[in-house]
């Protein structure tokens, strides 16, 4: 999934989430939605971040239909969608509804992959004798694309709490809760002898919940 800018203009639409593909049988692909059409809105409401168009879905009661509007080969579409699975509606996305366990938040949540920084990957990424979690990748139009997170960044703290291994850092977001402020501090190697201390911070979003 893709919200970004100069894909959306090349497409027509003023803003969106693009959806990059659908998986068979499920209730996008039911309702007509093909990969490279962009989500404008869910009912009614401006879709301009992943979350926008999760949300509404992981809020939805299972059997209740969510209407869609997208835009395909520049022209305005509406689609109606039935929620039978939410995590199946838009797998990119709203897999992430589903943790580990109940209440828990997978490991992969807010888009963010994550791998131990073991001196062998700390001295590959510039980040040697720092502690914290290596972010390897994150996924577009997630929670973590939103707050600016990019490959090779060092999670050292999850709301002041110090994250030195994935174990760490998978108890600390355990914790985060629906609505909460949540804060990351983050090292990020800006040249060869310059690495930049940022604090990410956003509110944590619905699509963490069951």
């Amino acid at each position: 999934m893709s919200t970004n800018v100069i894909t959306l203009k090349s497409l027509g639409a003023p803003y969106g989430v693009v959806i990059e593909g659908v998986e068979p049988g499920s209730p996008a692909e039911k309702a007509g939605l093909k990969g490279g059409d962009v989500i404008t809105s869910v009912n009614g409401q401006p879709v301009k971040t992943g979350n926008d168009l999760v949300n509404p879905i992981a809020q939805a009661p299972i059997g209740s239909k969510v209407k869609l509007t997208y835009m395909r080969d520049r022209a305005q579409k509406e689609a109606t969608a039935t929620v039978e699975d939410r995590s199946r509606v838009f797998p990119n996305a709203a897999g992430r509804l589903n943790g580990d366990q109940p209440g828990e938040v997978a490991p992969t949540e807010f888009g963010l992959h994550v791998e131990e920084l073991t001196p062998d990957r700390g001295h590959r990424v510039g980040m040697e004798g720092q502690k914290g979690v290596l972010v390897t990748e994150t996924d577009p139009a997630s929670f973590a694309d939103d707050l600016g997170f990019s490959r090779g960044d060092v999670i050292s703290t999850v709301n002041g709490e110090t994250v030195s291994s994935v174990s760490d850092y998978r108890k600390a977001v355990s914790k985060l809760k629906h609505g909460e402020d949540v804060v990351f501090k983050v090292l990020r190697r800006q040249d060869s002898d310059r690495i930049l201390t940022l604090y990410l911070s956003g509110k944590v979003p619905a699509d963490n919940q069951q």
